[in-house]
């Protein structure tokens, strides 16, 4: 019994104690993980009680030591934004096209009078601004948030915590999560939605479709200015991606075609491209036709990884596959989403491509693209350091900005995550290989968060019953405020005046707020995509932001 005593009470006193350390962790992320799977009424907090468990643990008195509290919250941080950044890099910027602007426009909305709430009760309150930056976070359910402010409070106080900032975000998030689904059940009365109005609208909305091909189109040529014209020069002169992956001549003779095989008037064509494309294509060739296209029993089609690191990076074009090995990739599949298989299209490690072409050929494509499973799943360690250790650099580069007395860092949570969402968009670009399987990425991503949240716990709990009992309990209506506010007001402006589809709307509503069981319960309320389209959509700029604003208050305030 001594022994169970001296390593669950071991004193810091005495050194680390790693197995101390080590032991009180993996209690406190065990019990929090399944006290975060608890459901009422359908919703639950997730990886977040870990916190909870972490602030019981340290009340009670089990605790580790501050020093190796301190790495591990700042480990834990730098994993997780990191893998955060990697997973949304590739849809950062493209975030920003046509819809995808106005839908942006609405978070930024929502992120702006949350900042106002934020800063208006910190001037009628009195509290501290540390407080209420945890007390937002929590409000809004952004975990890197409250990791920036944590990490900029203790690079401006020489290295000393602000408990205050765990306090106010583990006060403020359970009714971030309830405040943020009532708000969404409270627009849908006012608003007097319609269900299933609002469902068929977003079918027949080609924003939401908007770079994701449609099904083949079989098109007659029937252009007289396109007769003898090659596929390449109508690529051209269309200005649109697509691809013509097979034709019927009039001796209804049906073969596969590249870039310089000539369309002839009458000829029948099999079209693949975006379905917001496939109208002005349409209109440039001919009209649509029903076809049955029977290829020589010879032709087959086959599915590829493409694992080949020296693939990384070049554009389908420099393959030359047609003319080489005289097959066609027709789609393209990235991360669960088609694409058109354009010929200025990157390819990246993991997409798969689908080939068609006479079967030698296709199997000897095999080769080509590698298709191996396991050289896929063997994780890619370098880009993730280096990129951890670019970011911890970009991350303490000091700079000013007018007004504000202290000089500005993005720190270890803005720098690792400004690079990584770089190295995720353009990595592939410079042939370096970032990716990442999902099931890593989210393996990376939950041991970070787990850890983090974890240390911060142990670090506020001492002091959180008694903040609670000595006033604390008001910041609940203070978070209660910022998570009603500007969710209540940008809903009522996105639908009346933006007139976004509502289940768009509450979408993105949830992904400025970065709230997933908001979107959880959206989702269950509609059969359409809509909501994890829309969450998507501005969820990279949201968490770009949340970061660097919970920062910038902190400094200026």
């Amino acid at each position: 019994m001594e022994f169970i005593k001296e390593l669950f009470l071991s004193s810091a006193l005495d050194g680390p104690a790693v197995a101390h350390s080590i032991l009180i962790l993996s209690l406190v992320i065990a019990f929090g993980i399944m006290l975060g799977k608890i459901k009422i009424a359908g919703i639950s907090f997730g990886v977040t009680g870990v916190l909870f468990i972490g602030i019981v643990f340290s009340h009670f008195g089990l605790n580790i030591d501050a020093n190796l509290q301190h790495f591990i919250k700042e480990l834990g941080l730098i994993l997780f934004v990191y893998s955060i950044g990697l997973q949304v890099g590739p849809g950062f910027f493209a975030s920003f096209r046509k819809g995808g602007v106005v839908l942006n426009k609405i978070a930024l909305i929502v992120i702006s009078l949350g900042i106002i709430t934020t800063v208006v009760l910190y001037y009628c309150t009195g509290l501290p601004m540390s407080t209420m930056v945890g007390i937002m976070s929590g409000a809004v359910t952004n975990t890197p948030g409250l990791g920036a402010a944590q990490q900029t409070f203790n690079d401006l106080h020489l290295g000393m915590d602000a408990p205050n900032i765990a306090t106010g975000y583990a006060v403020a998030y359970p009714l971030g999560v309830i405040g943020s689904i009532l708000i969404f059940i409270l627009l849908r009365y006012i608003l007097k939605i319609n269900a299933k109005k609002e469902e068929k609208e977003n079918e027949i909305d080609a924003d939401q479709i908007k770079d994701i091909p449609g099904k083949p189109v079989s098109i007659e040529v029937s252009n007289p200015a396109l007769d003898g014209k090659t596929i390449q020069e109508i690529q051209e002169i269309s200005s649109r991606n697509f691809i013509i992956s097979r034709i019927c001549h009039q001796n209804d003779t049906q073969t596969l075609v590249n870039a310089d095989t000539k369309i002839k008037f009458g000829d029948k064509i099999l079209v693949v491209a975006a379905a917001k494309d496939i109208e002005p294509i349409e209109v440039l060739i001919g009209r649509k036709v029903e076809m049955d296209w029977m290829l020589d029993t010879n032709m087959i089609s086959r599915r590829f990884l493409i694992t080949k690191p020296e693939l990384n990076g070049k554009k389908l074009a420099d393959l030359r596959l047609r003319n080489t090995y005289g097959i066609t990739i027709t789609r393209v599949n990235r991360s669960g989403i088609d694409l058109v298989a354009a010929g200025n299209l990157q390819l990246q490690i993991g997409d798969r491509v689908t080939v068609v072409g006479l079967e030698p050929s296709v199997l000897q494509a095999e080769q080509i693209f590698g298709n191996s499973m396991k050289r896929l799943n063997h994780p890619n360690l370098i880009p993730i350091f280096i990129g951890i250790a670019i970011g911890v650099l970009v991350g303490s580069i000091p700079f000013w900005l007018p007004g504000i007395p202290q000089p500005m860092k993005l720190g270890l949570a803005g720098g690792p995550l400004i690079v990584a969402i770089l190295i995720g968009r353009y990595g592939p670009k410079y042939r370096m290989v970032t990716y990442t399987t999902m099931s890593a990425n989210l393996m990376l991503r939950e041991i970070g968060i787990s850890l983090f949240l974890a240390a911060v716990g142990l670090g506020a709990g001492s002091n959180f019953i008694s903040t609670i009992y000595n006033g604390g309990y008001i910041w609940i209506l203070y978070g209660a405020l910022i998570t009603v506010i500007p969710l209540f007001i940008t809903g009522l402006i996105g639908k009346l005046y933006y007139k976004i589809n509502y289940y768009t709307l509450t979408g993105v509503l949830a992904g400025a707020s970065t709230n997933p069981p908001a979107l959880a319960f959206i989702n269950e309320q509609t059969n359409n995509d809509a909501p994890a389209v829309g969450y998507a959509t501005v969820y990279p700029l949201s968490m770009f932001l949340r970061v660097l604003i919970a920062q910038l208050l902190i400094l200026l305030f």
